[in-house]
């Protein structure tokens, strides 16, 4: 193993020395999790080019280092993160925000990104050519990576389009010699030479007659829409963990190291919202049922919250609304890196939570920012469904639950752009509401808990009721998440003196009991134990276990050391 210094100085040949970062000032926002996840590094390495990131690889493999590569670390069960002191050898953090790029193929039918392309200017490229990626809410509002997506087999909201999943990439691996490799299934012609292919490739030097349409590759999930309708299967649509969608890149949780991938996009389309309350959880079962069956195309998105996480949300999650709503997504990313400095800055004084605090009491002197009917639906109704269908369906879907509602509890409106527009963008701030709460209320909240599960398809108890001796440790529970594919995104808030790993252990035998899966589409990070399919997987990318070591709760250890990690 090269010495320490030896091994900084050749990072900082690779990509000049204002971009190798280290001391725990200057690695603080990019070593910590948002959620979740924290320990020391050697360096933050962030290249500017692929070659640079190529050469940064070799460095560190030749050093003997671990290498974690990260986007814009927004995962919330510290994947993309170091997790303690305890790996054996130091770790390069190489984030590759930097590495920005989008290349549009086919005349836009699918499009090259590059490892630093976030999904909002993925959306920005595709919207004048009429097109859409993927994943076109959540996490793009702030900016988080498109290859970390497919790395994680992330989304799913939109219900025609399932997981982030291709088969045609370009990445490099460590093979089990402890040699690095780099591996062109993109599908595109770029050369022979590791030197060659990503310069070509980073200048886009290639012909139509280079790329490839024939090999049978896929640039997008082929089977989900058909697996999702399927609502008397006993087992979950989709989950991180599903063998079925795990190749190469896809699902490859940081176990390889990718320059680029080649994805589908898909055409945009009109679309209308129908907000919808129940206070009967049947009633939501029964339309989710015939939407998924009984209509010729699927619905958009369905989006679950309730009541308590509409409570939540609307008051902790103002200031991310109102961020959004103004100024549009492309800012937001900003906002969350300053929001860290200010924080860095703050927790060196000892204090913690400051801009939390001063944002959540600013926020709470503006006027209410949700739509009234949704207010009104609020007061009534316990169970929230936001319902996004194409244009062309929203005659017929209003039709159909005009008289639903005639024979069931419960009852809908037909949002105006506006309703429907702050309907969605309210679900977003839900999902980031129980961090701030926790920040503000320090002395009442010991931490989150934050689940994301995949429920059976044929679940119809899918409204978690908890037994008494853990619901009484809990502050607050919020239910929210992706409803017409049964995964849920479910936060605990711990009162203080509680044991949050001890009731999330608790929380894990419950959903063995029920035939879930879990995590959903946050991927294991450090949290969860990977099961023995998915271990190993991550052993068969990286038999020399350099990449994102410790994954899943497997070993840290160089070659994976005595490694128990299929016991799991």
């Amino acid at each position: 193993m090269s010495d320490r210094n030896t091994v900084l100085a050749q990072l900082r040949a690779a990509v000049g020395g204002r971009h190798v970062l280290t001391g725990d000032k200057a690695t603080r926002r990019f070593r910590r999790g948002y959620r979740f996840g924290d320990g020391p590094v050697l360096a933050v390495v962030r290249p500017g080019s692929l070659l640079q990131l190529w050469q940064v690889l070799k460095a560190a493999v030749q050093g003997g280092a671990a290498i974690i590569l990260q986007a814009a670390n927004t995962g919330l069960t510290g994947g993309s993160t170091p997790d303690g002191d305890d790996y054996g050898r130091p770790i390069v953090l190489i984030s590759t925000l930097r590495l920005t790029g989008i290349q549009l193929l086919n005349e836009g039918r699918q499009v090259l990104c590059l490892p630093g392309a976030t999904l909002d200017r993925l959306e920005q490229t595709l919207a004048p050519l009429g097109r859409e990626p993927h994943s076109v809410i959540g996490s793009s509002c702030i900016g988080a990576s498109v290859l970390g997506g497919i790395c994680n087999n992330s989304g799913g909201a939109l219900v025609r389009r399932g997981p982030a999943y291709t088969e045609l990439a370009l990445y490099a691996q460590v093979d089990a010699r402890g040699e690095l490799q780099l591996v062109n299934h993109l599908g595109i012609a770029l050369g022979d030479t590791p030197e060659q292919i990503l310069q070509r490739l980073q200048d886009g030097d290639y012909r139509a007659a280079d790329v490839s349409n024939g090999d049978g590759r896929a640039a997008s999930d082929p089977r989900y829409a058909e697996e999702v309708r399927k609502v008397d299967a006993d087992t979950p649509a989709r989950f991180n963990a599903d063998p079925s969608r795990h190749f190469e890149a896809a699902g490859s949780a940081g176990k390889l190291a990718v320059f680029a991938v080649r994805l589908d996009t898909f055409e945009m389309e009109a679309a209308e919202v129908f907000y919808i309350g129940s206070n009967r959880t049947d009633s939501l079962t029964a339309i989710r049922r015939q939407l998924l069956t009984g209509f010729e195309r699927l619905p958009i998105a369905g989006e679950y919250i309730h009541r308590d996480a509409y409570d939540i949300g609307e008051r902790y999650g103002k200031d991310s609304f109102l961020l959004i709503d103004k100024l549009g997504t492309a800012r937001v990313p900003a906002a969350f890196a300053l929001k860290s400095r200010v924080d860095g800055w703050f927790e060196r004084l000892g204090l913690r939570g400051v801009t939390d605090r001063v944002m959540q009491a600013l926020t709470g002197l503006l006027p209410s920012h949700l739509p009234k009917r949704m207010g009104e639906f609020r007061q009534r109704y316990e169970h929230h469904l936001l319902l996004k269908v194409s244009a062309q369906d929203a005659a017929a879907t209003e039709t159909w639950l005009r008289g639903f509602f005639n024979g069931h509890e419960g009852g809908y409106f037909h949002c105006t752009a506006d309703e429907g527009r702050k309907a969605f963008l309210h679900r977003f701030a839900v999902a980031g509401a129980a961090v701030r709460y926790r920040e503000v209320h320090r002395e009442q909240v010991q931490d989150i808990v934050a689940l994301d599960i995949a429920l059976r398809r044929d679940d119809a108890d899918w409204f978690e009721k908890l037994p008494a001796d853990i619901d009484g440790r809990l502050l607050h529970k919020l239910y929210y998440g992706h409803f017409l594919c049964h995964v849920f995104h479910q936060d605990y808030i711990a009162r203080r003196g509680e044991d949050p790993m001890a009731i999330e252990h608790a929380m894990w035998a419950l959903l063995d009991q029920r035939g879930a899966e879990y995590p959903a589409e946050h991927n294991v990070g450090h949290l969860y134990p990977a099961k023995p399919a998915l271990a190993g997987f991550y052993r068969t990318l990286d038999p020399s276990n350099t990449f994102n070591p410790g994954i899943g709760q497997t070993s840290k250890a160089k070659g994976w050391g005595s490694c128990d990690c299929d016991a799991h």
